[in-house]
């Protein structure tokens, strides 16, 4: 009797223990969105240094979620969007107290297009005559593309510069699938839409590492063609160096002139005392860019507005939220600044692979609607690709960075064929009865008939030919020559604006620029879409999906990656207008 007493006590004591933990934890988060609420100033001191540091990733817009700033590696800091990252970096260039920039970035958690516009906005700071130091222990070659626009580049005496080319690779599960007895059925059209490629082969076919082959050496070249004109090196030079992996260490890298100087952090923080005209012992005033960007507020004055909506992932259909593409909530962001009278124009942000062709095909519409009342200019992110491309087609203009990838103009269907792993490996069989003859299309445990393939087939071609039916009317193109480029085809935005994709290289606040433009406006607001959830309501979802990705990432380690490739090849529903690649700053 006295155990159970004793463990029921301690039982009561831990739920009660938990009960207390959480309403602590509750009072901790309200506390720190409280007191950092947006458009409450913040005061900077004098002769203070912007710091970049993007260690948690960049999103395209700041996440409104306070679980977001809990520890992850020890930083206490929220994850912070471009769009706070770009108006901190314009607004430092004119702030008295902010003498400088310091960049202390090992790598950035970004496709490089977001790096192309944080580095542009970089360059536009040195205009101010404000300096940029970059110091780092290690820089992926991300880190340093952005690190290549500062005055002075150091780097640790035990570092390196990993600047060795890039690679893209592409993970294929056929023989998995085979050892469990499923057969993957696979309708497309497009030769290079390689989206289902891993499901059916088990190498790159040749149309793939064709294209696969010109946009990464698209990327490439983009990246050497600013490094040798902001480092003053030779793009032959860089080559060889990539070539022959000739920086294996700090002194490597001094001796190519990948950098300045090989210090320790100490020396640095001596330079910039002496670049601030402090004395030795004082202390740096370092501001963060969660904190610089509650200092100052959007100056923008008008009763016109333009619209900025934000589509950020995989297109489905719902709602949506900040990392993925809803067609009802987009449509009715954009439907909502169509009947805005206030809103004269609107920038459409696309950085999507694409993902469902009817979701894709929803928000089309409602961007063919707006288009006819007000200008729609679409500005494209990391990538804006398939389904992506397919809502940012019938915009009056589309600008990309040199490194967006975009096109993937192509469609395919996947229909899993269970039969041997169901019958016999597991043993398991069904029978039923049906009223037409075509009553059980879409059962996964037995294979297509030939006439089911061929109708699946003529489904996928007629959604192929609707997509590009719609490209060619949006670009004003002839449709034969939209399919010539399309066939699922993936390009970067340099040759997507030569082969007329695309209508201008530019960043976000070009296509805001441009959107003022068309509307004739000299002075607006901008409205930002779709709006973003409380806090408390952010924060209970991600309190769910956090802690089942975490659950997920610790029993699978390094699989992972392969566990959440099949998590979207189970949410695919209908016709896909997807790309399956993604090319991030390593």
């Amino acid at each position: 009797m006295n155990f159970l007493k004793i463990m029921f006590g301690s039982m009561l004591g831990f739920f009660l223990s938990l009960i207390l933990f959480v309403i602590i934890l509750f009072g901790i988060i309200a506390g720190a969105v409280s007191t950092m609420k947006d458009g409450e100033k913040v005061d900077i001191k004098e002769k203070s240094v912007l710091q970049l540091d993007f260690g948690l990733g960049i999103s395209e817009r700041t996440p409104n979620n306070p679980l977001k700033f809990l520890a992850r590696n020890g930083n206490t800091d929220m994850p912070i969007g471009l769009d706070d990252i770009l108006a901190s970096i314009n607004h430092a260039a004119t702030d008295e107290n902010i003498k400088g920039i310091y960049i202390n970035v090992e790598a950035i958690g970004s496709g490089w297009a977001t790096a192309e516009e944080i580095r542009q906005a970089l360059i536009e700071f040195k205009k101010s005559k404000k300096w940029i130091i970059a110091y780092g222990e290690i820089y992926t070659k991300g880190a340093y593309y952005l690190a290549s626009v500062a005055d002075k580049i150091y780097l640790n005496p035990a570092g390196e510069v990993l600047f060795n080319g890039m690679y893209s690779e592409v993970t294929f599960f056929k023989g998995a699938l085979e050892k469990l007895g499923v057969e993957m059925q696979v309708i497309r059209h497009g030769k290079f839409k390689g989206a289902v490629e891993p499901f059916f082969l088990d190498k790159l076919s040749n149309e793939n590492r064709e294209q696969i082959s010109v946009y990464v050496n698209g990327l490439w070249n983009h990246m050497l063609d600013r490094v040798s004109e902001s480092r003053n090196i030779t793009k032959d030079e860089l080559n060889k160096i990539a070539d022959g992996l000739l920086v294996r260490n700090a002194d490597d890298a001094k001796q190519f002139k990948l950098v300045d100087d090989v210090i320790f952090k100490d020396q640095v923080l001596d330079e910039l005392r002496k670049r601030l005209s402090i004395k030795e012992e004082e202390k740096i005033s370092f501001v963060s860019l969660n904190k610089y960007r509650h200092s100052f507020k959007d100056e923008r004055k008008g009763e016109s507005k333009i619209a900025v909506i934000y589509a950020v992932g995989e297109i489905n259909g719902g709602n949506g939220d900040d990392e993925t593409i809803g067609s009802e909530g987009l449509s009715e962001a954009i439907r909502k600044a169509r009947l805005d009278k206030k809103v004269k124009a609107v920038v459409l942000r696309i950085n999507s692979p694409g993902g469902s062709a009817l979701a894709s095909d929803v928000i089309w519409r409602e961007v063919v609607l707006t288009k006819k009342v007000k200008p729609v200019i679409v500005s494209m992110g990391d990538v804006a690709a398939s389904g992506g491309y397919y809502i940012a087609c019938a915009a009056d203009s589309i600008f990309a960075q040199p490194n967006t990838i975009t096109g993937s103009i192509g469609v395919f269907g996947l229909m899993p064929n269970t039969a041997k792993l169901m019958h016999e490996k597991l043993g398991i069989t069904t029978d039923g009865v049906k009223t037409n003859t075509y009553s059980d299309l879409g059962k996964i445990d037995r294979p297509l008939s030939v006439d089911e393939m061929a109708i699946m087939q003529t489904y996928v071609n007629h959604t192929y030919d609707e997509f590009i039916t719609k490209v060619a009317e949006g670009r004003h193109m002839d449709k034969n020559m939209i399919d010539s480029i399309g066939q699922g085809r993936v390009w970067t935005g340099m040759d997507a604006l030569r082969i007329g994709l695309v209508d201008r290289l530019g960043s976000l606040q070009d296509a805001i620029d441009a959107a003022a433009r068309m509307a004739k406006l000299k002075e607006y607001q901008l409205k930002i879409l779709p709006k973003q959830k409380e806090p408390f309501e952010e924060l209970m979802k991600s309190l769910k999906e956090d802690g089942e990705t975490y659950m997920a990432k610790q029993q699978l380690g390094e699989y992972y990656t392969w566990f959440n490739q099949f998590k979207h090849m189970n949410r695919m529903k209908g016709v896909q207008a997807r790309m399956s690649y993604w090319v991030e700053t390593k």
